[in-house]
């Protein structure tokens, strides 16, 4: 048992690590990053809504027989945890960085019970055996990479500074640790916490994608431009469908 605790914190440890991939955008210049940068919100939603429908539905489909409930709850806390944050914004406007849009705040809140869903995961697959859970650590990474890029594109975007942004990336990176934990606690036969949580988290990717993130791209009215985000969330889409 205390290999399989070693190998599941070195596990997450490495894919929290990757959070870091967002520091590639420091190497770009402001005016380009500027113009690339709703290039990468564009490539966020598809790769958001591509974790949703080909990864993280069908697997709670295959454990909870409530998900599309849970999936509808998940949308609608994101909703009702932005209208919080707003109205906190309005209210007590000295706390808050009126730069950042509240769909940030929402994007690290989905973030971190992503992370944490993969925390559980990738213990209850060491649990199993040692080879199902390197497998499914290096599934856990090639979906990761590309969900962190559009995680630090959208939290850019949102208002964060770069650096903020890449520290805060890495906060909820490590929420995958309390998933060990947790694993561990509840054993892997409670297939429905785990079930209810993906579906939770579905429903939270859905909501940022489709009520914060789309939204915004509909202020750039240019063909060319237009044509380029669609091309940009198609990408999202087809990668997290092959990972």
């Amino acid at each position: 048992m205390t290999n399989v605790i070693l190998y599941s914190l070195l596990s997450v440890v490495v894919i929290s690590l990757i959070s870091f991939v967002g520091a590639l955008f420091f190497l770009l210049k402001d005016k380009v990053f500027k113009e690339v940068l709703i290039h990468f919100v564009s490539f966020s939603i598809g790769a958001m809504l591509g974790a949703a429908f080909f990864h993280l539905i069908p697997e709670a489909l295959e454990l909870e027989t409530n998900t599309l409930f849970w999936i509808l709850i998940g949308f609608l806390f994101s909703f009702v945890l932005e209208k919080f944050i707003k109205w906190r914004h309005c209210h007590n406007p000295e706390h808050f960085n009126e730069k950042v849009h509240p769909f940030a705040y929402i994007n690290l809140a989905g973030d971190m019970i992503h992370n944490f869903i993969d925390g559980i995961i990738i213990t209850a697959s060491y649990i199993v055996s040692i080879p199902l859970g390197i497998s499914t650590t290096l599934a856990v990474i090639m979906h990761e990479i590309p969900q962190e890029v559009g995680d630090f594109a959208v939290l850019l975007h949102g208002g964060f500074s770069k650096k903020k942004a890449l520290i805060l990336n890495f906060i909820t990176a490590l929420s995958a640790i309390l998933g060990v934990g947790i694993a561990f606690i509840l054993g892997p036969e409670n297939t429905q916490f785990t079930a209810i949580l993906i579906a939770f988290a579905a429903g939270n990717f859905i909501y940022i994608a489709a009520s914060d993130l789309i939204p915004e791209l509909h202020k750039e009215t240019k063909i060319s431009k237009s044509i380029l985000q669609l091309f940009f969330i198609i990408l999202g889409i087809v990668i997290l469908f092959l990972v």
